[in-house]
């Protein structure tokens, strides 16, 4: 595995990466909400990527793993912003993303912005406009307040916070209520056991995305995170579908 390194952005952010040079598209993997490069998938993805001399961009968000900030300051466009400056700094040539729940609601943002550079996308349980359909209207209202909700982990021993700065800029992020102008192909992986993000917001993805070249695969006894080892055998063979 590549040593961490780390971008300047010019207002002092320091954005953790690991980058390979390599064959084909550059893979740029988009972790979930509060996670991190050092996930299962990201690993595994960048240890496919070394096996196979493929080249391949990790990065911390701020406010997350290695990176510099606070997590209460981050938002959808603040990490748009990131990944867009990381692949204009390191990437040549075409992109290939990967996101995993809110990374695949990123990953739309991210992609609109490539255009021509867009190889494809591969999403994970994407989880696009969940602070509409995640939510609860109480929950809805205390944000729009501007307090800060907390909810179970089923990840970790402390809460999941959503503060109101994130809220605030995913209502104007939202994605699915219209068609999203993306032609390139899609493949979308989803677990029908999924108990943060429904499967079927996979199926409402697929047909807001103008491209027609787009597969679901729907994994019956699969979860939010898809991270066993077959789940992992199978996204590695979507990522080797693109080279």
């Amino acid at each position: 595995m590549h040593e961490i390194a780390f971008h300047d952005m010019p207002d002092g952010r320091r954005i953790a990466y690991r980058h390979r040079q390599g064959d084909g598209p550059t893979l740029v993997f988009l972790p979930g909400y509060m996670s991190d490069m050092a996930g299962g998938k990201a690993t595994a993805l960048f240890e496919e990527a070394e096996a196979k001399d493929r080249a391949c961009l990790l990065l911390d968000y701020s406010g997350c793993g290695d990176s510099s900030g606070a997590f209460s300051e981050g938002s959808l466009s603040r990490w748009r912003e990131e990944v867009l400056t990381l692949v204009g700094a390191l990437v040549k040539g075409p992109v290939l993303l990967t996101g995993s729940s809110m990374g695949g609601w990123l990953m739309l943002l991210v992609a609109e912005a490539l255009g021509g550079r867009l190889e494809g996308m591969i999403g994970i349980a994407p989880a696009p406009d969940f602070t509409r359909w995640g939510y609860s209207e109480e929950q809805r209202t205390q944000l729009s307040k501007g307090n800060t909700i907390y909810e179970d982990n089923p990840y970790g021993a402390e809460p999941t916070p959503t503060h109101a700065h994130f809220f605030a800029d995913a209502e104007r992020q939202m994605r699915l209520g219209s068609a999203i102008a993306i032609d390139c192909p899609v493949r979308l992986l989803h677990g029908q056991r999924d108990a943060d993000v429904p499967w079927e917001i996979s199926l409402r993805l697929a047909q807001a995305l103008r491209s027609d070249d787009i597969q679901v695969c729907l994994v019956k006894d699969g979860d939010h995170r898809l991270s066993r080892a077959g789940d992992i055998a199978l996204l590695t063979a979507q990522v080797a579908s693109f080279y």
